[in-house]
């Protein structure tokens, strides 16, 4: 029964005596959209554990569906099957490409669609065609492809893709997105594409890429240079996706707080461009261990 405009709901919560127990968070988003992305253009099948399951995730799956790509989930949900198609095995879409809420969706896969040999449009919901474009729409121009967008440099992005150009691209924001989507359109640039950014952004499509064979170096130079050989293939992807950081910042303040608590949080991300709160929370006199390291998907992993 709907409530009436004027009833309020009240919640009431009681102090909590310790926490204790073990939290398994969400894997991360920002690693799900791009897993799935290069796995679509890869030559073969990838095979990946604990994709989040979130409408923005959800938005890129749809958008590489109706590009042709074979997509299944398995285990409730937690395994994915990802059937590659190649680096040029994308279809035409028979529609707009619906990305949702999903600006990353949008971003990330404006340069893929750039080194395609088809045109193609991307929309989203009210909010998402809100929001600029333009600092994708430049250098993708600059690469060789064609984008039109609505007046103000909003969504829909019409995308022609063309024969890509090597660039050597110097974001004027720092923005991991951007420099991602950069990245992915160098994958069909002939020759080398390199991205220069003011200051170390996330680096998850760099170390997906050199975990798929592509041959990226970093510079850690000031400006940090990140250089980008297009590959003739990449290799199917085989791992489970870390868990989100920022999910697992919650508890870990949660129990840094409430005397005797002792969590354990299995299989957490710990990228270094990421986990700042963590020494932040170390540095205010937190005890957090960080023991079982490993790696999966490229990716730093350790249960906190």
């Amino acid at each position: 029964m709907g409530r009436g405009r004027n009833e309020r709901m009240e919640l009431s919560s009681l102090p909590a005596r310790r926490l204790h127990g073990t939290v398994r968070v969400p894997g991360d988003k920002s690693i799900a959209h791009r897993v799935l992305m290069l796995s679509a253009v890869a030559d073969g099948t990838s095979r990946v554990r604990r994709l989040p399951a979130g409408q923005d995730v959800g938005s890129s799956a749809r958008v590489l569906t109706a590009l042709g790509v074979q997509i299944q989930t398995q285990g409730r949900g937690q395994d994915w099957v990802i059937h590659g198609r190649g680096l040029h095995g994308l279809q035409e879409p028979s529609g707009a490409l619906d990305c949702g809420n999903s600006g990353t969706t949008m971003r990330l896969m404006a340069g893929l669609l750039a080194g395609q040999g088809f045109a193609s449009v991307l929309t989203g919901d009210a909010s998402l065609r809100s929001r600029p474009m333009a600092r994708i729409a430049e250098p993708l121009r600059a690469m060789g492809a064609s984008v039109e967008t609505a007046p103000e440099s909003l969504p829909p992005l019409r995308i022609r893709g063309g024969e890509i150009r090597p660039v050597a691209y110097e974001l004027p924001v720092a923005s991991a997105q951007v420099k991602s989507c950069v990245l992915l359109a160098g994958l069909y640039a002939a020759g080398e594409t390199s991205v220069i950014e003011p200051v170390p952004t996330r680096d998850h499509t760099e170390r997906l890429l050199r975990q798929m064979g592509a041959t990226l170096t970093v510079e850690p130079t000031a400006p940090p240079r990140i250089r980008l050989l297009a590959p003739a293939a990449l290799e199917p992807l085989s791992g489970v996706v870390p868990g989100d950081l920022s999910s697992a910042a919650y508890w870990l303040a949660a129990a840094s707080i409430v005397p005797g608590s002792e969590l354990h949080l299995p299989a957490v991300g710990i990228n270094p461009t990421r986990h700042a709160f963590v020494e932040l929370l170390g540095a205010w006199g937190a005890r957090i261990e960080i023991q079982d390291r490993r790696t999966e998907l490229g990716e730093p992993v350790a249960t906190l």
